[in-house]
């Protein structure tokens, strides 16, 4: 139940729900009660079992209770069967059962109608909180975790934990007081066929939980199998145009199949045993039922202990007891298959950030001297990516980071936006270690264009303003000037307002690389970080966005990661790595004179 307590939390701002939840659940347990209470009298005027009083019986306390009402009940009845005949007394009756009845399912009808603000509130919050631990964490915890896998877990896990745990408010409150408060009726009436009910409960109890112990693992195999088929529709959406270039629709289509069919198999056995929860505990209870019929009869027909609308009364209780009891057992089960969903909410929700910003961190808005790269060591996993890797950065300048792949060049760029943290060393900002500052304030001074144009299912003025959502449009028309992409955007049917579909599909590569350097145009950073944004190009796109690369970074410091050399020829800088390390540094002139590494880089592309 340590789930439950943290799941919980998300119930709090809702308590005036629960709470009136709560308190009509009670009253609908009380008139489930009293509903088949009420049947006892009405039985008696038509049996004749009620004893003639009539004398008006007075209160004597608490102590005395119950026989003043039985007494108060006969003096009524045999009153009004005098005065006014039996059938008035027996309409009497019906009215009130009648009224009972309502009430009972008024008061069922409103605990029902304030737990769904509950549910969905509760719902929402989850979500909420999910979405926004999703998107804070690092994007070291995306290269272990599947998106189809995140994407179940924040959809039918969340739905799995609202519909199963709050099915307790249900548990704790309504069915187990319509035991009670039933269990207390039937005391009065017989204390030994009462007894046969205290053996019932338990070994129902006893019964279930043997029946649902697997049930948790189960449902967490059946989950986890529900990501990996998300996993795959992700990847297949994602990777579509490959997949029918290769004819690979049917090794998909095979590795799809068979994640669902090991979803349908667990889902199969999970169903099967949530089942037979209903229908066992009914057993039981028909079987307990069957031995009170018979000791019941008994104590009617040969002992006389019982009178016979007592009897029948009694048995409206047993089997009102019966319905909440199955109820029980039924969320016993919800409980469990909550519990396996909950236990994969809380290992994404209570997962440790470690890249936030740390208490007391300095905001800084100005970059004004350089940036310094001192001494860092940094690997994935198990893998050294960059060794004692030192750089200093001045102000206003261009350095070029080039270097086979696997270098170490796109890993400087995720160091230096705070995407990963270095393991040796430090990475300063005019002097401050930028785990000094606050992460929105270092990010805020840097832009990034990457290599994939990674654009929104949104319209383009929303797309180029992301950074700077209150821009107006003569400032975003400006970005677009500067980056080679107004005349395009004009030419498209709503101009700015053109949706240009999922990741942008809508445009070409070039296109939507202009695009990704407008929007970090408008955003107006001191500090730009281009990570090999022509690579992925034509020629013509190439040209065009080389300009707009140029006018970009006019008056700004930038950091470039190239693949292709001839975009870099006017840096003031030009940094060679090779397996994680500078092998030269120095502008192109110089590099070429040098006869070195870059020189054979130079001469491998220029055969291209």
């Amino acid at each position: 139940m340590s789930n439950f307590k943290k799941i919980l939390r998300f119930a709090k701002p809702y308590k005036k729900y629960a709470f009136l939840n709560i308190f009509f659940n009670v009253l609908y347990a009380l008139f489930s009660t009293l509903s088949f209470l009420a049947l006892i009298p009405m039985l008696s005027v038509i049996f004749g079992d009620t004893e003639k009083v009539r004398i008006k019986p007075e209160y004597k306390g608490l102590a005395e209770i119950k026989t003043f009402l039985t007494d108060y009940l006969n003096y009524y009845v045999t009153t009004t069967n005098d005065t006014k005949g039996v059938e008035f007394t027996l309409g009497t009756m019906v009215v009130v059962i009648i009224s009972i009845f309502l009430l009972k399912n008024l008061f069922n009808y409103l605990a029902l109608y304030f737990a769904t603000f509950i549910r969905n509130g509760v719902l929402k919050d989850m979500r909420n909180a999910m979405y926004d631990k999703i998107v804070h964490l690092p994007l070291s915890f995306y290269s272990e975790k599947r998106k189809g896998d995140v994407m179940a877990r924040i959809s039918s896990d969340v739905n799995e934990v609202q519909s199963s745990y709050l099915s307790i408010l249900e548990l704790i409150v309504k069915e187990p007081l319509t035991i009670v408060f039933s269990i207390a009726v039937m005391l009065t009436i017989s204390v030994k066929l009462t007894t046969f009910v205290f053996v019932f409960i338990p070994l129902s109890g006893f019964v279930i939980s043997k029946v649902g112990k697997s049930l948790r693992k189960s449902s967490s195999r059946a989950q986890n199998e529900q990501g990996m088929f998300l996993s795959i529709i992700e990847e297949t959406l994602g990777g579509l145009k490959v997949i029918k270039s290769f004819t690979s629709e049917g090794y998909f289509t095979k590795k799809f199949e068979l994640s669902t069919n090991r979803h349908y198999l667990i889902s199969n056995k999970i169903l099967n045993r949530q089942n037979l929860a209903s229908p066992l505990s009914e057993f039981l209870g028909i079987m307990v039922i069957a031995i009170l019929l018979w000791y019941g009869g008994h104590m009617v027909l040969v002992e006389k202990t019982l009178i016979g609308s007592a009897f029948i009364g009694y048995m409206g209780f047993a089997y009102n007891i019966l319905t909440p009891a199955k109820a029980i057992s039924k969320s016993s089960y919800d409980i469990k298959k909550g519990n396996a969903a909950a236990d994969r909410l809380m290992e994404v929700l209570e997962q440790e950030n470690p890249i936030t910003s740390k208490q007391g961190a300095i905001v800084k808005n100005s970059f004004d001297q350089s940036i310094s790269i001192e001494a860092v060591n940094f690997r994935y996993e198990d893998h050294n990516v960059l060794t004692d890797f030192s750089l200093t950065i001045p102000k206003g300048q261009t350095v070029a980071l080039v270097g086979q792949s696997g270098s170490g060049k796109s890993t400087i760029a995720n160091l230096l936006t705070r995407f990963y943290d270095v393991q040796q060393g430090a990475i300063k900002v005019d002097g401050l270690d930028i785990k000094d500052l606050t992460l929105n304030s270092l990010r805020g001074m840097m832009g990034l264009v990457t290599q994939d144009s990674i654009l929104f299912n949104d319209s383009v003025r929303n797309n180029v303003s992301l950074g700077k959502p209150q821009a107006t449009e003569d400032e975003v028309i400006e970005a677009l000037k500067i980056a080679n992409a107004y005349e395009f955007v004009m030419g498209l049917p709503e101009g700015l307002d053109t949706n240009i579909g999922d990741s942008g599909n809508k445009l070409s590569g070039g296109q939507k690389q202009r695009l990704s350097i407008a929007r970090a145009v408008l955003k107006n950073p001191p500090i730009m970080i281009l990570d090999e944004a022509t690579s992925a190009l034509d020629t013509e796109s190439e040209r065009l966005v080389q300009e707009a690369l140029e006018n970009m970074m006019q008056n700004r410091t930038s950091v470039v990661i190239a693949h292709r050399l001839s975009t870099i020829q006017k840096a003031d800088k030009i940094v060679v790595m090779q397996k994680g390390r500078i092998v030269e540094q120095g502008t192109h002139d110089e590099l070429i004179a040098k006869d070195g590494t870059y020189k054979k880089l130079v001469m491998m592309q220029s055969f291209e």
